[in-house]
């Protein structure tokens, strides 16, 4: 028995680095490694609610958000929440590009602890790399445009925008993909690296801009002072006040023709609302016209509403039937 733990302690002196020393400082790596992960979590986590519920400085803050806060361009609240995803989304981000980085550190010490020729591996991994690199520039473009996206705060869920290619209401934004739904139904899916240029009608306010033709001989004066008194009422009118963020101006004529003379109408609205509330102004316009003696002309296709589904196309009317004859069978 003794011989026994002689042989034993014989063993563990001859190879102690290898049974006792490398083991712990291999647990000592897998340690360090799992607190600097928890401390950097941590550290990103405080950044985060910093960010985004925090009193930043002024000099600090977005000019947009600067805005908000004083009321100018909508309600601050909103972007406060808007702040608050971005700030969650870049913190997702980096907690996972630190567990990476730290992980692929701590995988390629337990490898030089285990005596493995670290040259070859790297050399290997650098060729894959720079494969994969090639392969996958257009996910790393998207990446780094939804990235930037965020980042930016160039539009968000629920915003209504206009990438060229499609227009509609944004359902989700990810750091690759961007997903829409358009006026008809259809849902969209936008690469982010694909994205050159974006519309966004919900950011900051929107502007009605109105174009009112009266007939040729109509009383342009007249329908002017309609127009204002129309604006002021439904702009003091409690149902659609809130809406507006200044009064409505009349500009003037903007345009004259043989048939008729166009009167240009403007107002400053809550982002989303234009279209809602030029439906409105139109109707009380063209009704106040009216019961003054001066009937408008034809009003000129609206913009359409990006957010509101559009109507359904009017089936064809029935081809009519033709009878044809074969010359060959006639009698």
């Amino acid at each position: 028995m003794s011989s026994v733990w002689s042989d034993l302690g014989d063993f563990v002196d001859e190879h102690f680095d290898a049974v006792v020393q490398r083991p712990i400082r291999i647990i000592g790596i897998i340690v360090v490694t799992l607190v600097l992960r928890a401390l950097a979590h941590r550290l990103i986590d405080r950044l985060a609610n910093a960010s985004a519920e925090g009193a930043v400085p002024a000099l600090l803050r977005p000019l947009r958000d600067r805005a908000a806060s004083s009321g100018l361009f909508g309600d601050s609240s909103t972007i406060g929440e808007r702040r608050r995803q971005r700030a969650e989304t870049i913190a997702s981000v980096l907690k996972s590009a630190a567990s990476f980085t730290l992980f692929v550190i701590a995988v390629l010490y337990v490898l030089a602890e285990l005596d493995f020729s670290l040259a070859p591996l790297l050399a290997g991994t650098s060729i894959v790399g720079v494969a994969i690199g090639f392969g996958a520039q257009n996910i790393i473009k998207d990446f780094l445009g939804g990235m930037f996206m965020i980042l930016e705060d160039q539009y968000g869920v629920g915003d209504v925008i206009d990438l060229k290619d499609a227009t509609g209401t944004v359902e989700a934004v990810g750091l690759r993909t961007t997903r829409l739904r358009d006026e008809g139904g259809t849902v969209w899916y936008m690469r982010n690296g694909e994205i050159v240029r974006v519309g966004n009608h919900s950011q900051g306010f929107a502007q009605v801009v109105l174009d009112v033709p009266i007939k040729s001989d109509g009383d342009v004066a007249r329908a002017e002072s309609v127009m204002r008194a129309v604006a002021a009422s439904i702009a003091a009118d409690p149902e659609w006040s809130e809406l507006f963020l200044e009064d409505p101006r009349v500009l003037g004529i903007q345009s004259i023709t043989l048939e008729a003379t166009t009167i240009r109408l403007t107002a400053r609205v809550r982002p989303l609302e234009q279209w809602r509330v030029a439906r409105e102004l139109r109707g009380r316009i063209r009704q106040s016209l009216d019961d003054a003696g001066t009937p408008a002309a034809a009003m000129p296709d609206p913009d359409p509403d990006p957010a509101m589904p559009a109507a359904p196309a009017a089936p064809p009317p029935p081809a009519a039937l033709a009878l044809s004859v074969d010359p060959a069978v006639a009698p």
